[in-house]
């Protein structure tokens, strides 16, 4: 959305939320959104997001308006946040609540002269934040209390109550992204998530995910497998569906709204810790979650029916977009058939075709 003068705008109660440039980031931050909602349920709420993460913020309840980022990723833009900032100032907000940890992001209420502004310390952000939150470096806090904390004066203490994420797809979006990729409604859907933005460390091999393809279609041939993805992940779903053809290519080839709206009709989404991993945790879909470089605890699905899988080996999580050991066992030795053996449950009332 472009914004302009709009008298109806500043009679209308705001609240400002700047996202992260993560989609996974911004599904975990979406209670914060709720216990806004909660606390002013007068406010409207706008995120100004990067456009890669709009098209999540549309199955959030919460948020009114979706403000584009028109901002080049990595650079300051002083004269552009200046003309920005007074465009926001028109919107009359209340409160800003800024998600990334940078000064630049910072920069923006303040110019905008949003009187309460909240979020972490960050990059001495000291005067731009007036609401400062500090996050403790020697204790691990999952990511979504890390984000809900801002709802709440700061402490220390992690809040109580928090929320899960939650996203929601309507019925008529479901069946209009399966016939656009081609897909039966009719036939049971499970999505595998193959890619991960950050790097190779955090990816299960092209070869394990096609071994689990192959054992759920050789006991439930009906199944549909799609494998979604960004156009960067189209090569490693195209070394998977050479090693089992039956399944559905569609990394590069939806966009981010029609993956939601599939994984929203699947049975089960795996998945490797990505944003897609977020997302069918938050549209509460069965979730096979696979770890290797990162943390379990500290990204965690979130779901009712949710598994995740870590060797938990010595190395891990090193947190690197590469093995530095180049052996990768973390993944290379988390078997399909723990996977298949946590999924086989959820397909017991799938019925069989011979």
């Amino acid at each position: 959305m472009s914004l302009h003068a709009d008298s109806g705008l500043a009679k209308t109660k705001r609240l400002l939320i700047i996202s992260p440039n993560w989609i996974g980031d911004m599904v975990m931050a979406q209670p914060l959104l709720q216990l806004l909602k909660l606390q002013y349920p007068d406010h409207a709420i706008d995120v100004l997001a990067p456009t890669s993460v709009a098209p999540v913020l549309k199955a959030m309840a919460e948020v009114d308006t979706i403000l584009e980022t028109p901002f080049k990723h990595g650079a300051l833009q002083l004269r552009e946040r200046w003309r920005y900032a007074r465009m926001l100032r028109q919107r009359g907000y209340a409160a800003a609540y800024i998600l990334p940890n940078t000064l630049k992001f910072a920069l923006l209420p303040w110019m905008a002269g949003i009187k309460k502004r909240v979020g972490y310390k960050g990059e001495s952000r000291y005067g731009l934040i007036n609401v400062m939150h500090f996050d403790d470096k020697t204790k691990s806090r999952p990511m979504v209390p890390f984000y809900a904390a801002l709802a709440c004066a700061p402490s220390p203490q992690v809040p109580a109550h928090v929320p899960k994420p939650c996203l929601s797809v309507r019925d008529e979006q479901k069946h209009a992204a399966l016939n656009q990729v081609g897909l039966s409604a009719a036939q049971p859907l499970i999505c595998f998530a193959p890619g991960a933005e950050f790097g190779n460390a955090k990816r299960w091999p092209a070869s394990h995910f096609a071994a689990l393809a192959n054992t759920i279609l050789q006991h439930h041939p009906e199944i549909q497998i799609a494998l979604l993805g960004s156009p960067k992940d189209a090569s490693v779903c195209e070394e998977i569906q050479a090693l089992s053809p039956q399944v559905y290519q569609l990394a590069g080839k939806t966009r981010l709204d029609q993956a939601v709206a599939l994984m929203s009709s699947s049975l089960a989404v795996v998945s490797n810790d990505s944003g897609l991993l977020h997302i069918a945790s938050a549209l509460n879909r069965p979730v096979m979650a696979i770890y290797g470089s990162t943390d379990p605890d500290h990204a965690p699905p979130f779901s009712d029916i949710a598994h995740s899988f870590s060797l938990r080996l010595p190395c891990s999580p090193c947190k690197q977009r590469e093995c530095p050991l180049a052996h990768h066992d973390c993944m290379q030795k988390l078997n399909p058939d723990l996977v298949w053996q946590a999924l086989k449950p959820l397909l017991a009332n799938v019925n069989v075709c011979h």
